[in-house]
């Protein structure tokens, strides 16, 4: 029987490349639901060729517009249907919404003792002690799908987690990768979201260019692999070819390699424990040349020594850190601040925030709204103080 898969956030780029590798293994996987924020047009499309069983919208109007057009399913709207979709009759839910929206769902799907495809970070950087505990209380999996994670997944099969001496993440260093700090003062988002190995959503796009999307990385690699801060690195390795490192007590370094194409973490999250036969690209190592590796440039992309610093200090801080970067990246998306404002707002509001040890659910959800509050403040004034708003009077 083929594995019922539900996706949410199927018209992004994570959910798009999940349906990709469903036609390549149509024989493996079936589509169950679907859900997207508020891409009616690209998820009726969906409906008509993957036929799922239900599909959910998060934004009310964009729900009432998908069900006007009675696509012969039930649809689901507003956060409650995605969470209700997430805790569907599946076998794995792969969740590739993008932020802290992705919480609940994960919690829903875990409850329902539905396997959980994460490519979601941010639900394992608010809560993940909570999430871990829950999935090892019900059995479930959770399976990454981040490329660094699946790589250090992959490499830690058949060993002991208890002999690993630390673990490589790797990073491109994004587009703006040998950039002073200075140089960086005018950088547009279009320039921002241009990733040079990786075709990517914008808010993870920036959070590449920002180096925040390694320090978030970092963040769920502890929770994923239960390992502590100081066992964690980021290099920097331009060409994105290998993803991920594990370096053992006995001095032995496992390595993961492959072409930069998400289909392949997807492929093998959604097909654990097989592995399925390749109908893709291979990677020829003879095409590549060289490849190269250097420290990370904290002192230019402060976001990620500031994500290292809400790992140490644990608690509710991530959770806090990645709602002030959900604020700060929006607006800068928007044009209302500048690209070094990110770190900034995000300096703001982890410095005045009131960080405790309890990560319940509640004081998770309670320490994200009160990051996004004073970040929305922080982006006010800093957006006042820009040169191009006062010219024009903003």
């Amino acid at each position: 029987m083929p594995k019922r898969i539900a996706i949410l956030g199927s018209t992004g780029s994570i959910g798009k490349s999940a349906l990709d590798v469903v036609r390549l293994y149509s024989e493996r996987f079936e589509v169950a639901g679907l859900a997207t924020h508020s891409n009616v047009d690209l998820l009726q499309q969906q409906i008509v060729e993957f036929r799922p069983a239900c599909a959910a919208v998060t934004d009310p109007e964009a729900a009432e517009q998908l069900a006007s057009t009675k696509p012969d399913i039930p649809v689901l709207s507003g956060p409650s249907g995605l969470e209700e979709l997430a805790g569907m009759d599946a076998d794995v839910v792969l969740c590739a919404v993008v932020g802290a929206a992705g919480l609940r769902p994960v919690l829903r799907a875990i409850e329902a003792g539905n396997a959980v495809a994460l490519a979601n970070k941010e639900a394992l950087v608010m809560a993940g002690r909570l999430i871990t505990a829950r999935a090892r209380d019900k059995g479930v999996d959770i399976l990454p799908v981040d490329s660094e994670h699946s790589a250090i997944f992959q490499c830690l099969q058949g060993h002991d987690v208890a002999n690993v001496h630390r673990i490589l993440l790797t990073a491109s260093g994004g587009p703006f990768y040998g950039r002073s700090r200075a140089e960086l003062r005018d950088v547009a988002p279009d320039e921002a979201t241009q990733h040079p190995t990786w075709n990517m959503g914008a808010k993870i796009s920036v959070d590449s260019a920002t180096l925040m999307n390694k320090g978030l990385e970092v963040i769920e690699a502890m929770w994923l692999f239960g390992v502590p801060l100081d066992k964690i690195e980021v290099i920097i390795h331009p060409q994105s070819i290998v993803h991920g490192l594990v370096e053992f007590d006995d001095g032995g370094v496992l390595a993961h390699l492959g072409i930069t194409d998400m289909k392949f973490p997807i492929l093998f999250a959604l097909a654990w424990p097989e592995r399925v036969r390749s109908c893709m690209g291979r990677l020829d190592l003879t095409q590549i040349g060289a490849l190269s590796f250097a420290a990370p440039e904290v002192g230019a992309f402060p976001c990620l020594h500031l994500a290292l610093e809400a790992a140490r200090a644990g608690g509710t801080a991530p959770a806090l850190l990645n709602a002030a970067n959900e604020v700060a990246v929006a607006a800068f998306c928007g044009g209302r601040i500048g690209f070094l404002g990110i770190s900034e707002v995000v300096e703001t509001v982890m410095a005045g925030s009131r960080a405790t040890h309890d990560d319940s659910l509640e004081s998770v959800l309670a320490a994200d709204a009160w990051a996004r509050e004073k970040a929305a403040s922080a982006v006010e004034a800093l957006g006042a103080g820009r040169p191009d708003r006062q010219a024009r009077g903003a």
